[in-house]
């Protein structure tokens, strides 16, 4: 039985094509006898083989990209996850993370699973992330993906990869209004609001906020008949704190998000925003 020779020159095309150990890369290539495809399938199966054996580790860390087009009309916001700050901190996994981001900017993919079936280069997404998987030895994954079409759409990372904001405005972009647009990103991720508004919370939420508040008065000894309209006092704090237009300005206490939009231009107002941060 004849011994296929493996070259080193043919270990290092294999290492620059998948990012692989050369160690890996000469196994792959005697398991497959030189053939330079299947080698690269035994690698992304051996990828396999490290995320099903790390399915149970926690991936908190890894990078949150937003990004939106030049119009300033769609964007997307997304996790790529890794166990380690030492892997998120990585060059080499941060400029994959960012060619995740730009491939679903432009081709809008559905949800998760679209994007991973999305085409990177002579693969799909899902096998690239494997790829990374053997590579890098740590669970990697695309874990959230959201998306927002409107009037003007404003993209902001914040903490060096740590939270990507999207937020909706309803008038189309200008330099101002995208500035404004970057100032309530700004908000959304330090203040982290629950909704753009009131109508925008779930009814569970109020319902079990104005019944824990009601057990508190109540417990505190006060009358049962001025409970609810206390209770009522305690919701609409909840939702000065809790709801992006209500929540003072983090750059100026004495205006909400509401009056500031409205401050930069008549009637701008805040539509939907989407929040992903690590952790």
């Amino acid at each position: 039985m004849s011994t296929v020779s493996i070259s080193a020159a043919d270990v290092n095309k294999l290492r620059q094509a998948t990012g692989a150990g050369m160690m890996d890369c000469r196994k792959a290539l005697t398991e497959s006898g030189g053939d330079f495809e299947k080698a690269i399938d035994y690698l992304r199966l051996k990828g396999q083989k490290v995320a099903a054996n790390r399915s149970d580790r926690d991936a908190k860390e890894g990078v949150a990209i937003a990004m939106a087009n030049p119009e300033g009309t769609y964007g997307i916001v997304l996790q790529v996850s890794a166990e380690t700050d030492f892997v998120s901190k990585n060059q080499e996994f941060i400029d994959f993370s960012n060619e995740v981001a730009t491939i679903a900017l432009a081709n809008k993919p559905a949800d998760v699973d679209a994007l991973k079936a999305l085409k990177m280069g002579d693969a799909t997404i899902a096998d690239k992330l494997l790829e990374m998987v053997a590579k890098i030895g740590e669970k990697i994954d695309v874990i959230r993906y959201e998306q927002i079409t409107d009037d003007c759409v404003v993209p902001y990372i914040h903490g060096n990869y740590r939270i990507g904001v999207l937020v909706s405005l309803n008038k189309a972009k200008t330099d101002a209004i995208a500035a404004a647009g970057r100032d309530v990103a700004m908000q959304i991720a330090a203040m982290n609001p629950l909704a753009v508004d009131e109508s925008n919370i779930a009814p569970a939420v109020i319902e079990r906020e104005k019944a824990l508040a009601i057990e508190q008065i109540v417990a505190e000894g006060k009358p049962a008949d001025m409970a609810e309209k206390i209770a009522q006092g305690k919701l609409n704090k909840f939702f000065k704190e809790n709801t992006l237009i209500n929540q003072p300005f983090v750059k100026d206490n004495g205006v909400t998000i509401a009056q500031y939009l409205d401050s930069v231009e008549k009637g701008l107002i805040a539509k939907s925003f989407q929040r992903v941060a690590l952790g």
